[in-house]
């Protein structure tokens, strides 16, 4: 069978042209009936109930969970946090161990060309414990060098907190390298799974990276579900900030309160069970597909979408000789968002903006595009569409005149 046929997305919307799989991702039916599942023949809460239905939901969430863990290679399932997405869990590490760890001017070392989700949380860091934010400065395409990261790193670095795989530039971080450095240096290095899991074999045993947060609906899962990866003796250090039930073993009405231990402890309330069980699905799913052979037909789609591009006089290509399925361009002298509201027209779905990277501008010297993310389920085909309309621009420019 057709890959694209297990996408009832794709089924259902046989004329749409999805390049905005960097923002999210189609879900194959198998994922969905996962939920369905759950919602129909076993609904209830996890680590609750002593009755059958209950015990099977404890199953399926904790299977999902021992999915997440062999899936990144974790040593440990208590390692494996599940959170409602990367912006939550980098907050989780931020405002439950670094505000604790980091003092006065400790710096932190980030680039520009990070998302929102692993900057704003930092920038409200500084401002709560006086902190610094430093940045790495990035080669002549946009990309970090393990040099860059030597040359940026001082005597106050504490922690570097980077995306593997950015989702404008797209370009892969030498993070086992950077992680080896840092260590030698008494550095905790976070890692912005975001793009990168869904996308690349992730192991972070290999990596030895200190924490890693990624999210579901990028890599065939459920929007609201995200999973916090951190080693087990710093993951024991991070203080839940959100408290309430499913994490505390007992407290009185003195105050006392004694929490469980991990993953637990940081999975207070009731969880996205549903989600949870849906991300495993999504993980199984891409385990038959194999990451490297997913990633390998990106990369030769990307190659041959560049390509095509480069073709045309009037489109601009931000990021040639970046690693991934992500292309940023512009439609010379027209404003991205014009870009693409005149490609949805023909049902082809591409995003436009600054993509929550608003300081890359400094940078790229330019501060919207149109990006153009790639997944196993695009097809050569579909890049020849957008050609196709990309060489009629003229009518953009006429309705725009």
């Amino acid at each position: 069978m057709d890959i694209r046929e297990e996408f009832p997305m794709l089924l259902n919307n046989k004329d749409l042209i999805y390049f905005d799989n960097a923002a999210t991702t189609f879900k194959p039916q198998l994922v969905i009936d996962a939920i369905t599942e759950y919602y129909t023949s076993y609904t209830s809460n996890a680590h609750r109930g002593d009755y059958n239905i209950s015990l099977k939901t404890d199953m399926k969430y904790e299977g999902a969970r021992k999915t997440v863990k062999d899936f990144i290679n974790a040593e440990k399932q208590e390692e494996i946090v599940f959170t409602s997405g990367t912006t939550d869990g980098i907050n989780k590490i931020v405002n439950g161990y670094f505000v604790n760890t980091l003092k006065k001017d400790d710096e932190i070392l980030l680039t520009k060309s990070e998302h929102a989700s692993n900057l704003l949380p930092w920038f409200s860091l500084c401002e709560k414990n006086g902190c610094k934010i430093n940045y790495i400065e990035l080669d002549k395409d946009l990309k970090v060098t393990l040099e860059n990261v030597e040359k940026a790193i001082t005597p106050k670095t504490k922690v570097i907190s980077l995306a593997q795989l950015t989702n404008v530039v797209g370009d892969i971080r030498p993070i086992k390298e950077i992680c080896k450095l840092a260590h030698q240096k008494g550095i905790i290095v976070v890692v912005d799974g975001a793009q990168s899991v869904a996308h690349i074999k992730v192991d972070v045993q290999d990596l030895d990276c200190d924490f890693l947060v990624f999210s579901g609906h990028k890599m065939c899962g459920p929007t609201g579900i995200g999973v916090l990866y951190g080693k087990y003796e710093l993951l024991d250090q991070v203080k839940p900030y959100v408290t309430g039930g499913g994490m505390n073993a007992t407290f009185l009405s003195s105050g006392e309160v004694e929490y469980k231990s991990l993953p637990q402890r940081l999975e207070a309330g009731t969880q996205n069970i549903e989600g949870a069980i849906g991300l495993g699905s999504a993980i199984e799913y891409l385990n038959l597909l194999d990451m490297d052979k997913i990633h390998e037909y990106e990369l030769k789609l990307r190659e041959y979408l560049v390509k095509k591009l480069k073709e045309l006089d009037n489109i601009e290509v931000y990021n040639e000789f970046s690693d991934s399925g992500i292309v940023a361009f512009n439609i010379k002298d027209v404003f991205s968002q014009d870009t693409a509201i005149f490609l949805n027209d023909y049902n082809i779905c591409v995003r436009a903006g600054n993509h929550c990277a608003k300081i890359l501008k400094d940078e790229l010297e330019i501060k919207n595009t149109c990006r153009i993310s790639l997944y196993f389920y695009n097809t050569k085909d579909e890049i020849d569409k957008l050609i196709s309309v990309l060489k009629m621009s003229d009518m953009l420019l006429s309705k725009i005149l």
